[in-house]
């Protein structure tokens, strides 16, 4: 069994990626674990969205 971590600063970004992971490598996925963080920097707001794959 192998973990793959992906984490982009935009949704759109971490569906493209892992799509890009799933075509190249056509794991055998077994879970994948998401997650949404917010900070405000400042007076901007800065997201991250990661995602954790367990495959074989």
């Amino acid at each position: 069994m192998k973990v793959k971590v992906f984490d982009e600063s935009h949704e759109k970004d971490l569906e493209d990626v892992i799509n890009k992971f799933i075509l190249e490598n056509e794991p055998e996925i077994i879970d994948i674990k998401f997650s949404t963080a917010i900070s405000v920097f400042s007076e901007e707001q800065v997201y991250c969205f990661s995602a954790l794959m367990v495959y074989r």
